[in-house]
């Protein structure tokens, strides 16, 4: 089969790996990938939000199967443009990924079919916003309606603060259209996770659990970004409570979307808190999490070309996990999530014996390669236990990683 991936992240780096390991994978692409895609599959410069090349190129090089993996591509319908060609794509349509698009509408859907999460109240209005906020008093989230690459979140300890984010969401517009309107959230207390399902219309298939570190420094400090680090399984999480997330999140959401007019086929994601009450969505996705898949996927003992498969069929994979954990730390660039500099030369870097590396931005030059992005790569790996995994991890990373250009978190894995 000839595969296209759609994306240029660590998350397209992992699903490409995965691919690769396929008997059924003839021709892997990726569009437009990046410095780590390119060793495993032929990248193509077409932007991913570039759907009428994406579409003239599937069609040019007979592409069997495409894989979205990010979700602005989404929210401007490449799967409806790819089915109205005739041309299968693992990935919902722009109505169903809405749930991801705005969380204004993903708190107005939870309400209706009954999926726990925490109260909230949105708003246009700034001055309004505010008068909410000091009625319900801190902490709160704040969070843009729309797409804001995982940094439209704001946990605001204190009322100034929340006023604050109000203000440079909805006054000074500082995430353009994603800010809009504003999502004011009760903060739920817990630990968090990744539930991520394989569904089409209401078949729902749940992967093993994930924990991401969002927050940039160590013990969780510092604003919020789209992943430092992350572990699977967690096992903190028992499989009671994962039962219950799969029946009464993962599944109402499909048979919601179904029910709405819209139903999902693709990557389901839930992003849970574990309150005193049981699991509550704090976010869901429409596609592979990031980091989570980049720690997930190595896992699977399945053929992932034969579960996308499966999927599209609506036939349910039986998914076989490995009796182990992984890991992985992100090695990001320096400044971020704020701005940073790009083109910085990466040491040569040779994954180890029981090690992996996943690249996000990273581009091939005369010089080698060199950062093209905030998130650089993943370093990660798989051990009997949590620590063994954390433990591999970070040896390599000290052996490896010394340049002032980058940082990474000191603590994934190692608290709960």
């Amino acid at each position: 089969m000839n595969l296209l991936v759609v994306g240029r992240g660590g998350r397209e780096h992992s699903i490409v790996l995965k691919l690769a390991e396929s008997e059924k994978a003839d021709r892997i692409y990726a569009a437009p990938g990046n410095g780590g895609i390119s060793e495993i599959a032929s990248c193509v410069n077409i932007d991913e939000q570039n759907i009428d090349r994406l579409v003239d190129f599937a069609v040019e090089k007979q592409i069997d199967l495409t894989i979205v993996g990010p979700e602005n591509p989404l929210l401007d319908g490449i799967a409806d443009r790819f089915h109205e060609a005739g041309l299968a794509i693992f990935a919902p349509t722009k109505q169903a990924a809405f749930i991801e698009g705005s969380k204004q509408y993903a708190k107005d859907f939870m309400k209706q079919y009954d999926i726990p999460t925490a109260a909230y109240a949105s708003f246009t209005d700034a001055e309004e916003a505010k008068t909410y906020i000091e009625e319900k008093e801190a902490p709160v989230v704040v969070k843009a309606d729309g797409l804001a690459a995982g940094k439209g979140v704001v946990v605001a300890q204190t009322t100034e603060e929340a006023m604050r984010t109000v203000d440079e969401i909805l006054v000074n517009k500082a995430f353009a259209e994603a800010g809009k309107s504003v999502v004011i959230e009760e903060c739920l207390s817990g630990r968090e996770f990744s539930l991520m399902a394989f569904v089409h219309g209401r078949s729902v298939t749940p992967m093993i659990p994930a924990r991401d570190h969002k927050r940039a420094y160590d013990h969780d400090r510092g604003p919020n970004t789209g992943g430092m680090g992350a572990f699977a399984p967690v096992t903190d999480i028992s499989e009671a409570t994962l039962k219950f997330a799969v029946e009464h999140i993962l599944q109402r959401a499909a048979d919601g979307l179904a029910e709405s007019g819209c139903p999902f086929t693709g990557i389901l994601y839930a992003g849970l808190m574990m309150t005193g009450d049981g699991p509550k969505v704090i976010e869901f996705n429409a596609r592979f999490g990031d980091p989570e898949t980049q720690v997930v996927l190595p896992l699977l003992k399945n053929d992932l070309v034969e579960v996308f498969l499966d999927v599209l069929n609506g036939r349910a994979p039986e998914l076989r996990w490995e009796h182990q954990t992984c890991a992985g730390v992100v090695l990001a660039s320096k400044g971020y999530p704020g701005s940073y500099e790009k083109g910085a030369l990466l040491p040569e870097m040779h994954p180890g014996v029981n090690t992996f590396i996943v690249h996000a931005g990273t581009r091939k030059t005369t010089a080698g390669l060199v950062s093209d992005g905030g998130r650089v790569l993943l370093a990660g790996a798989k051990g009997q236990h949590l620590a063994d995994a954390v433990d591999t991890t970070y040896q390599w990373l000290e052996r490896n990683v010394g340049s002032e250009d980058f940082f990474y978190r000191n603590d994934i894995g190692k608290y709960q």
